[in-house]
């Protein structure tokens, strides 16, 4: 396992699909670009930009159960594709330090994984497999994604992810 990190999410045009930029830290800096739902997407916006809403959703009374529960998740791992699905897991701690490795979509492991500052992995595998290796310092390279993804953070409204 490789540790990744969030670069951000955005939508793609025309087609108006949010995707999720994971980024290899260290290494190659390969990318992987996973498309997500729309709720999803507003879901780690919002935990990104620290947005509290007034209840609970999801992730967040997920999260809440879990520490209720005396368990808390420790990572989450990206770990394969299968039929041009990503699939991920929940690494969590119980209560009475048992481990626990639920499956889950990448998109709700990374909304969780955002809300708490925990670590994400992908597995080797899949980096080799669905990795994309930016070229450094050309039209397509890895500094100009990023900004693209920057860009699109700073000026992206809640609203636009409305279905």
């Amino acid at each position: 396992m490789k540790p990744v990190e969030l670069v951000g999410v955005h939508i793609e045009v025309p087609a108006n699909t949010p995707m999720m930029l994971l980024q290899e830290v260290g290494g190659d800096r390969r990318l992987l670009p996973i498309y997500i739902g729309h709720p999803e997407a507003a879901a780690i916006h919002h935990a990104l930009e620290g947005i509290e809403p007034p209840r609970p959703l999801t992730h967040d009374l997920l999260l809440t159960v879990l520490e209720e529960l005396g368990g808390s998740l420790r990572e989450i791992a990206v770990t394969e594709v299968r039929e041009h699905t990503f699939i991920a897991e929940l690494h969590l701690d119980g209560a009475d330090g048992s481990e626990l490795v639920v499956s889950s979509r990448p998109s709700d492991a990374v909304a969780l994984a955002v809300r708490r500052q925990v670590p994400i992995v992908a597995s080797n595998e899949l980096l080799d497999e669905a990795g994309q290796v930016p070229e450094p310092d050309d039209e397509t390279g890895e500094a100009e994604i990023i900004d693209e993804f920057k860009d699109f953070i700073e000026s992206v409204n809640p609203d636009d992810f409305a279905t």
